[in-house]
């Protein structure tokens, strides 16, 4: 394994990271209903609102109304119209998903928690982000288009684009340049930038500076054009096996659940959490938004050092992803893995025992 070197700001790479602010954890129950109350305001056209954040020293707290928010990025001036097919199929999808809830069963719970590992866990967060992404572990070539395959299910794009998409988010943390930021606005980082954003469509200059690994790949870029293809197919298994109400459940249901879950972690862990890191982004460590996301949430975690394979760095921050990873290692799959050291996680902590006894 690898410890990796202390983070450090790398603006002009493609692989930059860059470092943070302070946030603090307001119970997740409010913050989704803020969150929810924040997207339907913005779909009526009403102004939104400041952005508010909590911001700690250690355990002195004081909530205050954040002036990050008085800084907009370059991504404001793509909102002037609409994607219209990112549009049409969100549509879909949410309707799809109500749909599904008058059809759940107990016999298609199962299967469906099953596809929302796989392509959740398997896929995005141990395929797409960790080992393409980040490169934190390696694994031989079958593995890895095995994993890029179950991300597919979850209909987050082709493989590349969601890999460009964030490695610029990285580049570029809550700064000019970032795709989905909350200083654009909470609506914004959690959805706004897929319907009115980018949507993950890059041109081909921008894939080739910040994926250019991947699309030297025959094998990802096929899986790229076809990415819709896994879905389909599904799909149609879902209906062959348990009819209707399967289908609609294991593909409306899941894809439109795990899509909102993969976007909190644009969102949320940049709004509210805790902070080990101190990191010059506003990302912080969240734990239901972890639960959610099989182990994304540890958020500062993970932008004070990006290139790590396991995000959650004590026994009661649960990593899902980082337990698939350690299973493949396990069975021979996984080697190179990069992890934060021991003294590095010590070395945060101090800086945090210091703040406080400051404050006294």
């Amino acid at each position: 394994m690898h410890y990796l070197p202390r983070a450090c700001k790398l603006k002009a790479s493609p692989w930059a990271i860059v470092l943070i602010d302070e946030d603090r954890l307001k119970g997740p129950i409010t913050q989704v209903l803020q969150l929810l109350r924040l997207l339907v305001v913005r779909m009526v056209g009403s102004q939104h609102p400041k952005v508010r954040t909590n911001t700690f020293s250690g355990a002195l707290m004081n909530t205050k109304t954040s002036n990050l928010t008085n800084v907009r990025t370059s991504n404001l001036d793509k909102r002037a119209g609409l994607n219209w097919n990112t549009t049409i199929f969100m549509v879909i999808f949410h309707l799809g998903a109500v749909a599904s809830l008058f059809m759940l069963s107990w016999k298609v719970v199962p299967i469906t928690i099953l596809l929302w590992w796989i392509s959740g866990s398997l896929g995005i967060g141990m395929g797409f982000h960790r080992l393409l992404t980040h490169r934190g572990y390696k694994t031989p070539k079958a593995v890895e288009y095995f994993l890029t395959f179950c991300g597919l299910l979850a209909l987050e794009g082709g493989a590349i684009n969601w890999v460009v998409t964030h490695r610029i988010h990285h580049a570029n943390t809550d700064a000019s340049g970032d795709p989905h930021t909350p200083r654009d606005g909470r609506w914004w980082s959690h959805m706004g930038w897929i319907l009115r954003g980018t949507s993950q469509q890059h041109d081909d200059s921008v894939m080739q500076r910040y994926a250019p690994d991947l699309m030297k790949d025959p094998g990802h870029l096929w899986l790229n054009r076809l990415y819709f293809v896994p879905l389909i197919l599904s799909g149609i298994g879902l209906l062959a096996i348990g009819g209707w109400s399967m289908m609609f459940v294991g593909v409306f249901l899941r894809v439109t659940v795990g899509l909102h879950f993969t976007w909190l972690v644009n969102s949320a862990t940049h709004l509210w959490g805790t902070r080990r890191f101190e990191t010059k982004d506003d990302s912080t460590n969240s734990w239901w938004v972890a639960l959610l996301s099989f182990g994304e949430g540890w958020h500062n975690n993970h932008h004070a050092h990006p290139r790590a394979a396991k995000h959650g760095l004590t026994w009661y921050e649960i990593d899902f992803n980082w337990y698939g990873i350690r299973a493949l290692q396990l069975f021979g799959l996984a080697k190179g893995i990069r992890l934060i050291s021991q003294q590095q996680i010590a070395a945060a902590a101090n800086a945090q025992f210091g703040e406080l006894k400051k404050a006294a």
